[in-house]
């Protein structure tokens, strides 16, 4: 299984944490495809807590964390 866990505005109308088949998805961006989240509404996007690409490889155990740019001051 691969945890997906969504922040911010990026829940709403999805939900926070996800299961998916591990072996199902080969990237980051296949996984945001399946949630309808376009690229550029990614700021930060982690694998096992590292920084990394949406075009980076998953497998099954990840767990990913996305982040849309955040604003304040």
């Amino acid at each position: 299984m691969i945890e997906v866990r969504l922040f911010a505005t990026l829940r709403e109308g999805r939900g926070k944490i996800f299961f998916l088949e591990g072996d199902k998805y080969s990237c980051g961006t296949d996984i945001l495809k399946e949630f309808q989240i376009p690229e550029e509404e990614v700021s930060i996007f982690l694998i096992n807590g590292f920084h990394s690409k949406t075009q980076d490889p998953v497998k099954d155990g990840d767990v990913l964390a996305v982040f849309p740019p955040v604003g304040g001051g």
